[in-house]
């Protein structure tokens, strides 16, 4: 009678398995969405779903143990592997990440499976025994750096998805494809592979210096890596004209004034004086007057100048 319920319960432990969740997220900061659950603020990943980190770096728990730090921007899918065979308990899961744009970074003790993460360009295969150290980061070129840190670091191979061939991290190797392509390999590439460090603007005390720059402003102590690979949006232009504190500056509107006298000539605009400094009150000096135009000589000018010194001289 046993044998005739085995069937069933080989289901049941099926159903159980793919109902269990796969990554817990906190809600605050970041976006999500797919087969998922939201409670007090913690939002549970069923077989699959999407998350979207805000402005600062989001954590990600993995069900089975680990956590994903996802980068500032960064979006990553997460679905079980439904190649593999779901096996009773939530260690034996195999994982599939897909990664467009951004940088993440894993830490987990590999699982009976390899895990899965997918690029536009790239297949990266993660298989154990080890303990995953990963760091990963992609810009919009697809250029796409890997980072498979640890003396007991898992076995990685890299794949293309239009080309062939195939490439191995090693441990404590840092590897940079450029245009996601395995014939453009840099096999020690210096720029780090994860996310950038958060930095926190301190603020001085009367007695200590500012720290980031004088001003102790964000833009100080900003990461320029996060903006030149997308992780950042870079700053917006200056709405208002940039001038150094304490030099004096004003805008003039100087009208057009017309002669009536002179019709032939163009319209000129008045001699604009300069603001005077701030230190200075002397007042701006005023241009002399035109002079008067000369009345023009004729007969009766001559005749009036003849009367008046006859009438003089009599």
């Amino acid at each position: 009678m046993l044998l005739k319920y085995l069937p069933l319960l080989g289901l049941a432990l099926t159903a159980y398995a793919q109902e269990q969740p796969i990554a817990y997220v906190p809600t605050e900061g970041v976006t999500v969405s797919g087969s998922l659950e939201v409670v007090n603020g913690k939002a549970t990943i069923g077989n699959n779903g999407s998350v979207t980190a805000g402005d600062k770096t989001a954590n990600v728990t993995l069900a089975r143990g680990g956590n994903l730090r996802l980068c500032a921007s960064t979006t990553v899918h997460l679905t079980r592997d439904k190649s593999v065979a779901q096996a009773q308990g939530e260690n034996s899961t195999a994982l599939m990440l897909a990664l467009d744009r951004g940088a993440i970074e894993a830490n987990y003790k590999t699982g009976s499976y390899s895990d899965v993460l997918l690029t536009p360009d790239l297949r990266i295969l993660v298989s154990g025994p080890g303990m995953a150290d990963l760091k990963m980061r992609m810009n919009q070129k697809g250029d796409t750096c890997i980072d498979n840190h640890g003396d007991n670091a898992p076995y990685i191979t890299v794949t293309s998805q239009f080309e062939g061939g195939i490439y191995r991290v090693k441990p404590n190797q840092r590897v940079l494809f450029e245009h996601g392509s395995l014939q453009q390999v840099v096999d020690n590439e210096a720029e780090p592979c994860g996310c950038p460090p958060d930095t926190a603007v301190a603020v001085a005390s009367n007695n200590e210096k500012p720290v980031g720059g004088p001003s102790s402003t964000p833009a100080d102590t900003a990461f320029p890596l996060a903006v030149s690979e997308g992780l950042k949006q870079p700053p917006p232009p200056p709405s208002e004209p940039v001038v150094p504190v304490g030099t004096p500056h004003a805008q003039v509107e100087v009208p057009l004034t017309y002669n009536g006298a002179a019709p032939n000539q163009p319209a000129t605009a008045p001699p604009v004086t300069p603001p005077a400094p701030v230190a200075s009150a002397a007042p701006p000096v005023e241009a002399p007057p035109p002079p008067q135009p000369e009345k023009s000589g004729g007969l009766f000018h001559h005749i009036g100048h003849f009367f008046a010194k006859l009438f003089g001289q009599g």
